[in-house]
């Protein structure tokens, strides 16, 4: 989900239908109390669960 990815590529990496991954994102949302998909990727970078890619 930090990384950007759609619901269907969420569900192919995780061998799950297109819908519970979009289910499991909204819930995600609720939980963290944030209004978007932005919202879950700035929680994840500011928590530390994701760090940026550092490209030389």
């Amino acid at each position: 989900m930090a990384r950007g990815l759609t619901n269907t590529e969420i569900a192919e990496r995780l061998f799950i239908s297109p819908a519970t991954a979009k289910t499991h994102v909204h819930r995600a949302m609720m939980k963290l109390g944030v209004r978007d998909r932005a919202g879950l990727v700035v929680f994840a970078y500011e928590s530390g669960l994701v760090q940026p890619k550092v490209e030389e």
